[in-house]
């Protein structure tokens, strides 16, 4: 018996994936979440942080910002704005994105929201540079 699940992202313009997986991780705001085939149903928010989808063949990452998350009769569904995957990121655009973060964090006009959610995306940004 097959232990992969329906994995899809989509974004407002376009679907960015749709596969089948083993195991998907995702960054929810109740911290790494791994899903399994059948996992309970659940709704959830993501964070930013990194988006592990493990297939038969490999694995593939994806780097999100924001975003919803509905994983219901072994179906996972990824609504966001921001999925890039990880092997199209170039290092150089890597280093802008986490100066202009630092710089918004170190003004000290940002609620503790923005500044959470800033530091996260700063320190997945780090270990995708490493």
């Amino acid at each position: 018996m097959s232990e992969n699940f329906a994995v899809e992202i989509i974004s407002p313009d376009k679907s960015i994936l749709k596969s089948e997986a083993v195991e998907v991780t995702i960054p929810s705001y109740e911290g790494q979440m791994g899903i399994l085939k059948d996992h309970i149903p659940l709704i959830t928010f993501l964070r930013p942080g990194l988006i592990i989808i493990k297939e038969n063949s490999g694995e593939k990452k994806f780097f999100i910002e924001d975003g919803t998350v509905e994983f219901s009769n072994n179906s996972l569904l990824i609504l966001t704005s921001t999925a890039k995957s990880v092997d199209s990121l170039e290092k150089n655009s890597i280093d802008t994105i986490i100066k202009n973060s630092q710089e918004k964090i170190s003004k000290g006009e940002i609620s503790d929201k923005e500044r959470y959610l800033l530091s996260y995306k700063i320190d997945t940004l780090r270990e995708i540079n490493k």
